[in-house]
């Protein structure tokens, strides 16, 4: 942050105006570096983080995801030590996620889904908290998920949010997105209420995607491509 501030203040000092907001932006950083203050917890625009703090990568830009490991009992609410961890980020807008490990390893030692279901009940959970871990770690990191069927398997493949169709295709494999043609999209949520795939044709469901359609979390989908 010194050597860039050094450098934009000299030619804030010719009259660049945009070298004269970044210096303004950097000052701001460093005043709140040295306060012992992360820089995720600074109030800045969004161009003024893509444009002046992003390209420093400074460590506390980074997202940050705080996860408390507790006891048994304080699984659900948590306890005063997670009160003083949510004092202590209160500022950073940072999420926090509470987990019992041991409880979580306990979970992971049931084979049968009604057993695990049962078990979260008894500890007042919805689920398990590694789920919950999960979701939010992909959030935090602005991805998503969707997903390919075929005969042989279901995977399960990771994009970011916003990706369009063709560039959801390329994970799989370049070759997909450089022949694009079009995708056949089932939404999860249509699979799961339907039955399944058949039956999602049959009532229509079935929607048939061009290169600007924006993959949704949990969309079903089958490539058309040509090479």
């Amino acid at each position: 942050v010194d050597k860039r501030l050094e450098r934009v203040k000299k030619a804030s000092r010719t009259g660049d105006k945009e070298a004269q907001k970044e210096f303004d932006v950097l000052t701001k950083v460093k005043e709140a570096l040295e306060a012992a203050s992360s820089v995720r917890a600074i109030e800045l625009t969004e161009k003024e983080r893509e444009e002046y703090i992003k390209p420093l990568q400074l460590l506390t830009d980074k997202p940050v995801l705080y996860l408390c490991n507790v006891d048994d009992k304080s699984a659900v609410s948590g306890n005063a030590h997670v009160d003083a961890v949510k004092e202590a980020i209160k500022d950073e807008g940072a999420e926090l996620l509470i987990l019992a490990v041991g409880t979580e390893a306990d979970i992971n030692e049931l084979e049968d889904y009604e057993e695990r279901q049962l078990f979260l009940e008894d500890i007042g959970l919805s689920e398990p908290g590694a789920s919950k871990l999960i979701r939010s770690a992909y959030a935090l990191l602005n991805l998503q998920t969707y997903f390919t069927a075929g005969v042989k398997e279901v995977r399960a493949w990771t994009i970011h949010v916003g990706d369009t169709a063709p560039q959801a295709a390329g994970v799989i494999h370049t070759d997909f997105e450089k022949g694009f043609i079009r995708a056949e999209v089932i939404k999860y949520e249509d699979f799961v209420t339907l039955g399944g795939e058949k039956q999602v044709r049959e009532a229509g469901k079935l929607a048939v995607e061009g290169k600007e359609y924006i993959v949704q979390d949990g969309d079903m989908m089958n490539f058309r491509f040509n090479v």
